[in-house]
C-alpha cells in the first residue's frame, strides 16, 4: 500500500509540474532599472505624431 502511495504521490507531483510549465504566465518578465531609463530616453527623444488636419 505503501509503494503505491508514493508512486501516486510522485506521478501527480510530475503532472503538476508538466500542468504548471504549460499554463500562462502571470508576472511580467524583469526589465532592470538601466534598461527602463534606456526605453524612458528613447519614447522622449521619439517625435510625438501631430494631427494633420
Amino acid at each position: 500500500m505503501n509503494r503505491q502511495k508514493k508512486l501516486q504521490q510522485l506521478f501527480k507531483a510530475k503532472a503538476k509540474k508538466a500542468n504548471a510549465k504549460l499554463a500562462p504566465k502571470k508576472k511580467n518578465t524583469y526589465i532592470s532599472k538601466a534598461d527602463r531609463e534606456k526605453l524612458a530616453a528613447e519614447a522622449a527623444q521619439a517625435p510625438s505624431p501631430s494631427p494633420e488636419s
